[in-house]
């Protein structure tokens, strides 16, 4: 499979969107939050089959099925819907707000299994465990009805107390995208196993891994306000808005990798091509299949991956500054004059470095996930994909 940092950079209009954008409320979701762009650049000739069995199983040893409520929610030909529990697709409507100024879009769960039907749509599965999730119907912008989406690092939400989670998708006639996500948080363990043309599985969280995520979090003093009681862990770009995280925490090493890239090469390898690059005037500037160049990130600008970082699909600038915000977060910048860097046992060694990030691929069984936007360069993260699927099956693994 190619990177996905080498491919067409659809699946962020940027990544945070949605999740980037939430600083004291809900945020109003105007694309699919979070969720995978098809591949439409990939060329391929396989072609998805119309509904898709999607199986929800609940094996979190912790709730029952009548304490699980599941969610699924996003954009289908540019208007925002939700799937009823007969795998129907239902536009969003402002009559949808109850007495309590909210909807009531839960699917509880039945028996060992619960199978839905899923249609063509992008948009994400969510899971909230105790209670549900109160998602509120409201006017956009354009004067359409649009959905609030929980914002788990935002201590004003009314989620804010409920255990929940999300997977994202896209399916479409190309096929099944899928990820388990801890861009934003992390909470519940989620495990994708799709099937179709191959067999495959991401996401799953190793025995005693959601603990073993919190501790290592928590270990960490400038990390350690992330740790919501044993509720989630929010990711340190969030933390950071909330003023939960120290704004200043990568400057010593981005001034580092500014010294260090004063005096010699630093190539970055693309599907356009290897660009090369030293700071010059105050940035780092690159030649190669196109000149690119960038100001000196932020610590914000690191963990979002935006700011002086951001990356438009362009071919150029993108697949570049992925690059760059994923070497950023492993901090392997300074260690490696070529990126990307491809042994992960080289990520996070530095005493600066994205700990949150760390943490959540030392608990995942096959080392992925989704701890940053950009944790796709090199295939690290959660994600899978199917030309032709047969089934997606999501599993609430043990806490």
């Amino acid at each position: 499979m190619t990177p996905r940092h080498q491919r067409n950079l659809g699946r962020r209009k940027f990544l945070f969107a949605l999740g980037g954008a939430a600083v004291a409320a809900p945020v109003v979701a105007a694309v699919a939050p979070h969720a995978l762009a098809g591949p439409a650049g990939d060329g391929n000739s396989v072609k998805a089959a119309g509904a898709l069995p999607l199986t929800i199983v609940n094996n979190s040893g912790a709730f029952d099925n009548a304490n699980v409520h599941v969610y699924v929610v996003g954009n289908q030909d540019g208007r925002q819907v939700r799937l009823t529990p007969d795998g129907k697709l239902a536009p969003i409507a402002l009559s949808d707000n109850g007495a309590d100024g909210f909807t009531d879009y839960a699917i509880t769960l039945s028996g060992g299994e619960t199978r839905i039907t899923l249609p063509y749509m992008s948009g994400r599965i969510y899971v909230s465990l105790g209670k549900k999730l109160k998602f509120k119907a409201v006017t956009d912008g354009a004067g359409n009805a649009a959905l609030q989406y929980p914002a788990g690092w935002v201590s004003s939400d009314p989620n804010f107390a409920v255990i929940h989670d999300c997977a994202e998708f896209t399916y479409n006639a190309s096929g099944m995208f899928c990820n388990t996500t801890m861009v934003d948080m992390f909470s519940v363990p989620l495990s994708i196993r799709l099937t179709g043309a191959k067999d495959q599985t991401t996401g799953t969280v190793r025995a005693g891994g959601r603990a073993a995520a919190f501790a290592a979090v928590k270990q960490v003093p400038e990390f350690s306000r992330l740790v919501v009681d044993d509720t989630r862990v929010i990711a340190p770009g969030h933390g950071l808005d909330a003023g939960l995280f120290p704004k200043d925490y990568f400057a010593p090493y981005i001034d580092e990798v500014w010294s260090t890239y004063t005096g010699k090469d630093l190539k970055v390898t693309t599907n356009a091509g290897t660009f090369t690059g030293r700071v010059r005037g105050g940035k780092l500037t690159f030649d190669g299949p196109g000149q690119v160049s960038f100001a000196k990130p932020s610590t914000r600008d690191v963990l979002f991956c935006d700011g002086a970082l951001a990356a438009p699909n362009d071919g150029t600038t993108g697949p570049v500054a992925a690059v760059l915000g994923a070497g950023f977060n492993r901090s392997t910048l300074i260690s490696s004059a070529a990126q990307p860097t491809t042994g992960a046992g080289s990520f996070y060694q530095g005493a600066i470095t994205n700990h949150y990030a760390k943490a959540m691929h030392t608990v995942n069984e096959d080392g992925k996930a989704y701890g940053f936007a950009f944790d796709d360069v090199a295939d690290f993260a959660s994600y899978i994909q199917d030309t032709a699927p047969t089934g997606i099956r999501l599993t609430l693994t043990p806490f």
